[in-house]
């Protein structure tokens, strides 16, 4: 062969032409193969669970092992919380705290079915958490009288026609902390949850009125919502209360408007989940694009680090409950939310395995019920 003819033949470039395409080929191919594996990339699950197990451990060495309870016996939802949590990170119900937690629990069982302090002003939490509690424990049918009595107490505890309400008026659906007590979206999320864990159907008329309330807490005016605060700022984001003149954690605006705050809208966003919209309904996607204008980790937007860890608890189960994986901010950053959830309670967790809020508003000094609301939020950081 005349090697001097062939490298200057057509031939050579084609084959030249080749290797190069094939060389860029795979260097594009390697590199969205390793673009896919970030993209993919979930949480730390090995991370997560030393996480986890040191903040169980904090909590059982801490538990009243007589009794059974934490912080203090006149405020068994902190123990329902924390047993509740202890399930949902695989501590068997046959493991001795979980036991004497439920036993105390049932000790706090009321003859009208509610399951709270005798003397508490937050009957609608306590008896909530406590039916999470015992709908997750509830083997063989062992709590199904409880289950039954809870869910009772609670229908009667909700505002509506047994109150003489219409359906028109601001406190209609919604929940508050006990009888003829105004609503709010916080204990009306807790009603909402507690009734579909123990397996109420999302068509059920508790949770269909409830839904009103939560449309009706929501900065957007709509068919749904015609209330004055409506319009005033129309972000999409929910706030405390519409009922009573209206609250806010937040800021009132200038022109009387009750600014939207991350803790309500994850609230808001889940309980409309719940209650049987989809991503596709106008109320479900505002409060989505509110979520990622406002997307951090590092305070509850709106109200600062006040109520961090109730934050953390409901932006995880309700991005849980929507099957979200990442979320784009408004800068176009994707956010992979269970490792960044991770990674920040990581940075969090003290040294004895327990999480506390320095800035304490709502009990989260308290770093038992903190623990629990870290726990619970780890909880959802495992992809289905």
């Amino acid at each position: 062969m005349n090697v001097a003819k062939f490298l200057k033949s057509p031939r050579l470039s084609v084959v030249f032409l080749l290797v190069t395409v094939i060389s860029t080929s795979s260097a594009i191919a390697q590199q969205n193969s390793r673009k896919t594996v970030q993209r993919v990339a979930g949480p730390n699950n090995q991370q997560r669970q030393q996480l986890r197990q040191k903040g169980i451990d904090f909590l059982k060495n801490t538990q009243d092992h007589e009794k059974g309870y934490w912080t203090t016996p006149n405020a068994p939802g902190i123990t329902a919380l924390i047993t509740t949590a202890f399930i949902r990170s695989g501590v068997p119900c046959d493991d001795p705290a979980v036991q004497k937690a439920l036993e105390f629990l049932e000790s706090n069982i009321q003859k009208n079915g509610g399951i709270y302090f005798a003397r508490s002003n937050h009957r609608n939490y306590e008896t909530c958490i406590a039916l999470t509690t015992f709908s997750l424990a509830n083997k063989d049918g062992k709590y199904d009288k409880v289950i039954s009595g809870a869910q009772k107490f609670l229908r009667k505890l909700q505002w509506d026609e047994g109150e003489g309400l219409e359906s028109n008026d601001t406190n209609y659906g919604g929940a508050g902390y006990g009888k003829h007590q105004r609503p709010d979206m916080s204990n009306t999320q807790f009603l909402i949850d507690a009734l579909r864990s123990s397996g109420v159907k999302s068509n059920d008329p508790a949770i269909r009125k409830a839904l009103i309330f939560v449309s009706r807490s929501q900065n957007l005016e709509s068919e749904f919502n015609t209330t004055k605060f409506a319009a005033k700022i129309g972000d999409g984001g929910f706030y405390y209360t519409p009922s009573a003149g209206g609250e806010t954690k937040a800021k009132v605006t200038a022109n009387g408007g009750l600014s939207s705050y991350a803790s309500m809208t994850y609230a808001g966003i889940k309980s409309m989940i719940y209650a049987g919209l989809t991503k596709k309904d106008k109320r479900v996607r505002a409060a989505f694009e509110w979520i990622q204008k406002n997307y951090t980790l590092e305070h509850n937007p709106g109200v600062g680090k006040q109520g961090l860890f109730y934050y953390y608890h409901t932006f995880a189960k309700a991005l849980s409950v929507m099957d979200v994986n990442f979320i784009e901010d408004d800068k176009g950053k994707r956010h992979d939310w269970r490792k960044e959830l991770i990674q920040k309670l990581a940075q969090r967790q003290r040294g004895n395995g327990s999480w506390v809020n320095k800035t304490s508003r709502w009990s989260e000094g308290d770093p038992h019920l903190v623990t629990a609301y870290a726990l619970l939020a780890l909880s959802y950081c495992e992809k289905k």
